[in-house]
């Protein structure tokens, strides 16, 4: 090899890493983990978008429905007006007065068996809504679990297929092997790209909607409270 090849050798050398490149050059299943991985990573970050959005518009309907639910002299009336649209704290009091209104139909009023039918459909509707907001959430747990393990699949496959052309080409040198390593533990390397946003906003996500449920469960035990009073007053 004369100088001049070895300049132009050296001149086509890539400085850095290209990501394309290295998809492209990579074994045909790899492409396939890859791809996967990608798809993955690109909808955990769609539920971290969407359900950011979602949180933010639940508290603010929440809380303004709260506000003015405990300013009402008649809450079947408010209810009636504003027990509409998305508002899991408007479903937990609908739930408390269906039974309220059931319980009150009958001729003889149990008023211990009322309050325990009372607290069971008010807890009900508070784990359900609860449920409703954490659905998503269990995606961003499979993919942080399992995402990782499959980059490494596609990893494994690679080094596999690089030591299948040191035994076709009969050629040990690094030259041979290192495009297929590279491409193989780029793999990984999106495995974790996935996994580790998804498990970060998985456990803040949870967190957060463990907060929701306790305020939920907050405001029945309220609603609990004064509808037990006002038993008492009858």
């Amino acid at each position: 090899m004369t100088v001049l090849s070895l300049l132009a050798v050296g001149a086509d050398a890539p400085q850095r890493l290209d990501p394309i490149k290295l998809f492209l050059d990579a074994d045909i299943v790899v492409q396939v983990v890859m791809a996967g991985l990608v798809l993955a990573s690109v909808w955990v970050w769609a539920i971290v978008i969407g359900f950011s959005l979602r949180m933010a518009g639940v508290n603010r309907r929440c809380a303004a429905y709260e506000s003015e639910f405990w300013q009402a002299k008649d809450f079947e009336a408010f209810q009636a007006e504003r027990g509409k649209g998305d508002v899991p704290s408007a479903r937990v009091a609908s739930a408390g007065l269906a039974e309220w209104r059931r319980s009150l139909a009958g001729r003889k009023v149990d008023r211990d068996g009322l309050r325990q039918r009372l607290s069971a459909a008010l807890d009900t509707t508070v784990a359900h809504e609860a449920d409703r907001l954490a659905d998503r959430l269990n995606f961003l747990a499979t993919v942080g679990s399992v995402a990782p393990f499959v980059g490494l699949f596609g990893t494994v496959w690679g080094i596999m297929n690089s030591f299948f052309q040191i035994g076709a080409q009969q050629n040990s040198s690094l030259a041979v092997v290192a495009p297929g390593i590279s491409e193989a533990l780029f793999a990984t390397a999106i495995g974790l790209f996935a996994a580790i946003p998804a498990v970060i906003a998985y456990n803040r996500f949870s967190h957060r909607v463990n907060g929701f449920e306790a305020r939920l469960q907050r405001f029945a035990d309220r609603f609990h409270a004064a509808l037990s009073r006002e038993l008492d007053a009858q």
